[in-house]
């Protein structure tokens, strides 16, 4: 059981952690009120704001990978749950959505290496904002699926 209780625990911090982080790129994205244009600086910080957003969704598919295997509920709980296959295909496409920004701002992060006086272009950064957003609202679902998984293992 100490077991269940330390998975589960460190994965619903990394959870926590994970929107703290796409919330924090959110605003950053919003950029200057009169233009949505984000500086340097700002560029710089999303680059590195993202790298901890990837490792935080690896380390969380890895925990939850844990759960699966030595939880209490056991894996016949989840592989036959559809709440869960659901989830789960919904944070595979949350994460293939994140490969959009996370391209965005490492391409930003090389082009301040070669000039650091380098601004993405607006509508480069609105796109990003979008996709940011969009990924807010489907970890929103996630938990909804998630809450529906553990009361309700089947139809």
């Amino acid at each position: 059981m100490l077991v269940d209780l330390l998975l589960a625990a460190i994965h619903h911090l990394l959870v926590f952690g994970l929107i703290a982080m796409l919330v924090t790129e959110s605003v950053l994205l919003r950029g200057h009120a009169d233009d949505g244009a984000i500086d340097s600086r700002t560029a710089g910080r999303l680059a590195r704001l993202d790298g901890g957003y990837g490792a935080c969704a690896v380390l969380l598919l890895g925990v939850g990978v844990l759960r699966l295997i030595y939880g209490i509920k056991g894996y016949d709980f989840y592989l036959h749950n559809p709440w869960f296959h659901a989830k789960i295909g919904l944070y595979v496409l949350t994460g293939l959505l994140s490969a959009l920004p996370t391209l965005n701002f490492m391409r930003w992060r090389r082009a301040l290496r070669s000039d650091p006086a380098f601004v993405p272009a607006v509508a480069d950064v609105a796109r990003a904002r979008l996709i940011v957003r969009l990924e807010l609202v489907a970890i929103a679902l996630i938990f909804v699926l998630a809450a529906a998984m553990a009361r309700y293992g089947g139809f």
